[in-house]
């Protein structure tokens, strides 16, 4: 008597000796980053400890979380194996970077009434911790994790960011609902994007994989919510500030104010939206 599923048995079997990844490979990217944002900001600590000795068995607790992962991974994923003090050599900076866009966050909203709010409860701070991190893993050549850590920031707070992406110094995003930055972005200094911003690629074909397909945001950019920027060769110049819903497929010259009309027209029945123009 045939066995009942052995059809569906034995092709699995063949698919997971094929695509067999470490059962824990998707638990590490929660562990990791609570541990290291809990070794950064005391406000993700489930125990505070102000002791050297607390501080350096933290310090140590990342070091072998990572070091675990990049060793789990190395078979199909092989990396430097300096990677875990590279990064850790690397924390000061970046955590210098995130109390920068902590205090911008907090400057560039009314409602915030301290920093420590907008660390304990802003998911734009949430979302852009994770994305440093997962940024310096990125340049260190360790792909998978920082995918993994991006898209765990994702789910919870429903910002988008390809840890592939440039991005500068006192970093804003309010709200963050839906906010989409592709991986060849770059974004300068000050910048400031609000719920449902997409930076992204005008195409989206496979062979274009190694070329610049997303936009560059220079310093001191306001982008309003809704607003759609695409394409690689595409700049907003410094200063600019483009408002809600406006759709750029071109480059905006610096301390621009892009704008749609007020008017909606009807046209054969069918509704005709405004053009964007831009003020200098």
């Amino acid at each position: 008597m045939a066995e009942p599923n052995a059809r569906l048995i034995q092709t699995l079997i063949e698919a997971r000796q094929r695509h067999c990844f470490p059962p824990d490979v998707r638990a590490s990217a929660p562990e990791f980053i609570e541990k290291v944002l809990a070794l950064l900001f005391p406000h993700f600590s489930q125990r505070l400890d102000c002791s050297a000795v607390g501080v350096r068995s933290e310090v140590a607790t990342v070091e072998a979380v990572l070091t675990r992962v990049l060793d789990t991974l190395a078979p199909r994923y092989p990396a430097s194996r300096d990677i875990p003090q590279r990064f850790m050599d690397a924390l000061p900076e970046i955590y210098g970077w995130l109390r920068q866009d902590a205090d911008a966050i907090f400057e560039a909203d009314p409602a915030a009434r301290s920093v420590d709010e907008v660390i304990l409860t802003y998911p734009g701070f949430y979302a852009i911790a994770i994305y440093r991190l997962a940024h310096a893993l990125h340049e260190f050549g360790f792909p998978l994790l920082p995918r993994l850590l991006t898209e765990l920031a994702h789910q919870r707070t429903g910002v988008d960011i390809h840890p592939g992406a440039t991005i500068g110094r006192r970093f804003v995003i309010d709200h963050g609902t839906g906010v989409v930055i592709g991986e060849t972005t770059v974004i300068g200094d000050r910048v400031n994007i609000y719920q449902g911003v997409t930076l992204g690629a005008l195409q989206v074909q496979k062979n274009l994989a190694d070329k610049k397909r997303h936009p560059t945001i220079e310093d001191d950019v306001v982008i309003y919510a809704n607003a759609t920027i695409l394409g690689g060769d595409t700049v907003v110049g410094r200063g600019s500030v483009i408002a809600g819903n406006a759709f750029i497929t071109q480059s905006i010259p610096p301390e621009s104010m892009v704008t749609r009309r007020s008017e909606v027209r009807a046209r054969q029945g069918k509704t005709e939206f405004d053009e964007l123009e831009y003020h200098i």
